[in-house]
């Protein structure tokens, strides 16, 4: 045999056995995904990555497991494909179960396959994408599946706060195959054809007796709505990757990077805008949308609004100041009045976390009348929840800047970020009333006797809290005793972030001499 024909043989060989992999679980397989509005693996990938940038290895890894006839269902690629690309330019790591191959359940190469691709994210300090699509832990292989998938669980730790991570929920996911995501830095889910359980329906009836669907038990609306599990939902595949790739334009690849800045900054960095004072009213007790604020004064209207559906008291989210990537936090008036509560404290706690590792600035427009009172709350711990914010805000050594717009009130005050947690700057507005309690409230209860004693109380009662609104319950009053910087027109908000922000560019951040501190978890 001479050399071409030993070349010719081989690379015939490799033809096949590539072919093989990219089948997964066949024709038909893939053709039932197709019906039920499913991508295949390898073509979620295709949408994920910049067009011919995605270099696919360990294709031909096989389950080497021979018992309970897996022999003739071995693969090439053993149900998961994983490689790098690029995404916008930038370099990326994933992994992408395939459900046509026994389910996209986690066998022993399995898992190694995903180990190993995120070993290799972690050690070039790229993002990763994991796209889920698996029933849990592979039964056929016994105790050996679980070296693997105990091996996700370590690697997902070891890469938190060194590189983003994110979780893509594109199938029916259940056991083994959820705690990896939550251990994720974003999940995002498919409406009606994602689900995250531990255990399914079939088990919950056995031993309950309770009926539920999958889709009641785990979907996209309970992950969004109820769990706070599930950041971003998309409609369908193709919304969800395009999803992923938005999110990541906003993130480092890595905590030693600054994140992108936008190429063209097409508006204007000193830019006001009068139309604010009427977007938020100057009486109180009337409601406004937070967000028509954070749109009015980031880079062209765009905030990438992150868990909009969970905890809607607090907006998190992602936007740009002169082309510069901020974290967005912001009570929200129109649920609850903008309090404070479990939920919320939660959502904001981590989202502060995840922009203190990743170099991304912090605005926080406060709106806030306190915590929101109840008995329930009480129950729930909202003492420790609430603490979460405080241990956040405190941690967080990148740029803080506080926005107070109306309400400032009581310990939300100090959990939106004040001058004593260490904010660099603190701005507010005009009308805005930064007090330990509402002005009614602290008259009535430091002049109790002498409204009682008053020929006519309720006129009393109102002349104190003018004169109290005079002199203690505003800005100028908390910017004579430098507890805030600077009193700005709610026009000038932009121009006035933008230079905060120009001026916080190089702040140093100390480099902590403990392991770690102890968060109230």
């Amino acid at each position: 045999m001479n050399e071409s024909t030993t070349h010719q043989s081989e690379l015939s060989r490799l033809s096949r056995l590539k072919a093989r992999a990219e089948m997964g679980g066949g024709p038909a397989a893939i053709d039932k995904r197709h019906q039920l509005g499913k991508l295949t693996a390898r073509e979620r990938l295709d949408l994920l990555f910049d067009p011919d940038s995605f270099v696919e290895i360990n294709e031909l890894a096989e389950s080497q497991a021979v018992d309970f006839g897996m022999q003739k269902k071995k693969v090439p690629g053993d149900g998961v494909v994983i490689g790098f690309g690029n995404i916008d330019g930038r370099l990326v790591f994933a992994y992408a179960q395939d459900a046509t191959v026994l389910g996209g359940s986690v066998g022993t190469i399995h898992g190694e396959k995903i180990c190993r691709i995120m070993d290799e994210a972690l050690k070039v300090k790229a993002p990763i994408v994991g796209l889920f699509d698996s029933g849990g832990g592979r039964l056929h292989e016994g105790f050996f599946a679980s070296k693997g998938v105990a091996g996700m669980f370590y690697r997902n730790t070891a890469a938190s706060g060194i590189i983003p991570q994110i979780s893509v929920m594109m199938g029916p996911c259940a056991g083994v195959s959820v705690y990896s995501p939550a251990l994720t830095d974003f999940v995002v889910m498919v409406e009606g054809t994602s689900q995250m359980v531990i255990t399914g329906p079939g088990v919950i009836k056995s031993v309950t007796g309770e009926e539920v669907t999958l889709e009641e038990l785990g979907g996209a609306r309970v992950h969004s709505e109820i769990t706070g599990q599930a950041h971003l939902v998309a409609k369908n595949d193709t919304e969800c990757l395009e999803t992923v790739r938005k999110l990541l334009a906003y993130l480092p690849s890595n905590n030693e990077e600054t994140p992108p800045v936008a190429d063209a900054v097409d508006d204007d960095p000193q830019r006001t805008d009068d139309t604010l004072e009427t977007i938020v009213p100057d009486n109180f007790r009337k409601a406004y949308d937070m967000r028509k604020v954070v749109r009015r004064v980031v880079d062209n209207g765009n905030f990438f609004e992150l868990l909009p559906r969970f905890a809607r008291n607090i907006i998190t989210g992602f936007a740009r100041l002169d082309g510069i990537t901020v974290g967005i936090v912001g009570n929200q008036p129109i649920i609850l009045a903008g309090c404070l509560d479990v939920d919320s404290s939660d959502k904001a706690a981590r989202f502060i976390r995840f922009c203190d590792a990743f170099n991304i600035p912090l605005i926080n427009f406060v709106d806030v009348p306190g915590y929101f009172p109840g008995v329930k709350q009480e129950h729930l711990g909202i003492i420790r929840h609430g603490a979460k914010m405080l241990y956040a805000y405190s941690e967080a050594t990148v740029p803080k800047i506080t926005l107070a717009l109306r309400k400032e009130y009581g310990g939300a005050v100090m959990a939106m970020c004040c001058v004593g947690m260490e904010v660099d700057l603190m701005l507010a507005w005009p009308i805005a009333k930064l007090v330990v309690l509402d002005t009614a409230t602290a008259v009535n209860l430091i002049f109790r006797k002498e409204i009682q004693a008053a020929d006519d109380p309720e006129a009393f009662r109102q002349q104190m809290i003018k004169e109290y609104d005079h002199k203690y319950s505003n800005p100028f009053h908390a910017a004579s005793n430098m507890l805030v910087d600077k009193v700005i027109a709610p026009g000038e908000t932009r121009p006035q972030l933008i230079k905060a922000l120009r001026m916080l560019k190089n702040k140093a951040r100390p480099k902590r001499s403990r392991r770690h501190g102890n968060i109230p978890l």
